[in-house]
């Protein structure tokens, strides 16, 4: 089975063909660096970090594009109010944004181009669009997309034009059509003069739309294979992005792919509603492995709705995962993953439009038999099924032995000490039993419960785990 993958723009799954064969152009839509991220910001990178991954680990060359939108309105805004420069607040911003990226396990993509420092190819893109009469200047540094020159505006959305509500920004400036959307704004009174540009239809900054247009064409070409995002940037943005790419004369991306919300008694999560939970507050408590677990397990087009029992279910099922992998890789020794052969049936649901809930049975399914192997010492079947899901949860982004949430790795020299002296501790502990000094053996599982030490005793001696955090002791 081939990868299929649900189309937005034709709404049906598709079989996924690359423009060039064993080649993939992804661009995904990342921040507007006007805050800090929330998981409702973050669900969107984590979805197509797994895409990513999928895609390399089937044998593709992967250009994965993610932009940063680091000059708008909002930006404008919210440093004035604080007094600092908007350069400053955005880089203080896009940094939180990687730093949440970098806990979660993201890859980084493979280009991060900025808006602001791709004025040169938007201007050249809006001088395209006006000379062949889909743009218009309307004033002095405000140039505006002309949405009736251009036939199939509204077919990634399935609207007619008439039926769509006019651009809420209608009364400013000087529109022919009340749904003309900006490619080039004005600079306004009151508004840093270093967050405007010269162009040749007067100073101004980018429109939201004309930013990304142009940076995908500099990464990935005329034509390229997917452009992603999250549900709510379906329209205006997708679909102004691809109206004035293929108005220019660009194929612009072949698939488009969308991924759910992360929503709170059903409403979408937003800092307009007051229901943002930041990733570096979560983080406060929450093992990062935990989190990406709770983003990754929700197929991506589906709705992930946050409740008080997410993370809870989410760090149970970490803990069996992680717990089956180190009791695993002690007994039987570290695996190639990169050579482990994936079970047919993780492949055919990870095929089948990115449905991780299918995947993880699979997973969950080996992770059964795996601890029947431990259990009745059948050392060959253990490796097997060690080998199987910790590569399943590689293409995951959750391998618990692999570099980012790492047990027994190579250079986890802080790891290595840890064990050295827990080792030692459970070594005085099997000799004050062998003793029968029970005080002595229960003082020093003691000491190590007090330190987040978790002993578990089994037929082939004293194991040790970090125990899972109760965030009841901090209330």
């Amino acid at each position: 089975m081939s990868l299929r993958l649900f189309d937005t723009a034709t709404r049906e799954v598709r079989d996924f063909v690359p423009v060039v064969p064993g080649q993939v152009g992804i661009y995904l839509c990342g921040a507007t660096v006007q805050a800090p991220p929330h998981i409702g910001h973050v669900r969107s990178v984590v979805a197509f970090d797994v895409l990513v991954r999928w895609l390399r680990r089937t044998g593709h060359r992967v250009t994965m594009v993610r932009n940063v939108t680091d000059i708008d309105d909002k930006i404008l805004n919210r440093s004035a109010e604080a007094g600092r420069p908007w350069w400053a607040w955005a880089m203080e911003n896009e940094r939180a944004f990687t730093a949440a990226y970098d806990a979660l396990g993201v890859l980084p993509p493979t280009y991060e181009p900025r808006a602001t420092g791709h004025v040169p190819a938007m201007v050249e893109l809006m001088q395209r669009l006006v000379e062949r009469g889909h743009a218009y200047s309307a004033g002095p540094g405000d140039v505006y997309f002309d949405v009736r020159s251009w036939p199939e505006y509204g077919s990634l959305t399935s609207q007619r034009l008439d039926d769509m509500a006019p651009d809420p920004s209608a009364a400013e400036g000087d529109k022919r059509d009340p749904h003309d959307f900006a490619l080039w704004k004005a600079a306004k009174p009151g508004e840093p003069e270093t967050a405007s540009w010269d162009t040749p239809f007067g100073r101004g900054r980018p429109g939201w739309h004309l930013e990304c247009s142009a940076m995908a064409r500099r990464y990935l070409g005329d034509t390229f294979d997917i452009h992603g995002g999250g549900l709510d940037l379906r329209f205006p943005h997708h679909e102004n992005e691809q109206a004035q790419s293929r108005a220019a004369g660009y194929g612009f991306a072949q698939y488009w792919l969308h991924n759910g919300w992360v929503t709170q008694s059903g409403a979408k999560m937003s800092k307009s509603l007051g229901n943002g939970l930041l990733v570096s507050a979560l983080l406060e408590t929450v093992r990062p492995a935990v989190l990406r677990y709770a983003l990754t397990a929700v197929q991506y087009r589906s709705m992930l709705e946050w409740t008080e029992d997410t993370l809870a279910e989410s760090e149970a099922t970490w803990d069996r995962l992680a717990g089956f992998v180190d009791r695993a890789t002690e007994r039987v020794g570290m695996v190639d993953i990169a050579a482990v052969e994936l079970p047919t049936g993780f492949a055919a649901a990870l095929d089948d439009d990115l449905n991780v809930p299918a995947a993880l049975a699979v997973v969950h399914e080996h992770l059964r038999a795996g601890n029947t192997a431990l259990a009745a010492g059948d050392d060959p079947a253990v490796l097997a099924e060690l080998g199987a899901v910790r590569a399943m949860l590689d293409v995951l982004g959750l391998d618990p032995a692999g570099e980012q949430w790492g047990i027994r790795t190579g250079d986890d020299r802080t790891g290595a000490a840890l064990d050295a002296l827990v080792r030692a501790e459970l070594d005085a502990r099997t000799a004050a039993r062998a003793a029968k000094d029970w005080a002595t053996a229960d003082a020093i599982r003691d000491r190590l419960t007090a330190a987040g030490i978790a002993v578990e005793d089994s037929p082939t001696g004293a194991r040790w785990s970090l125990a899972a955090r109760n965030d009841s002791e901090d209330i």
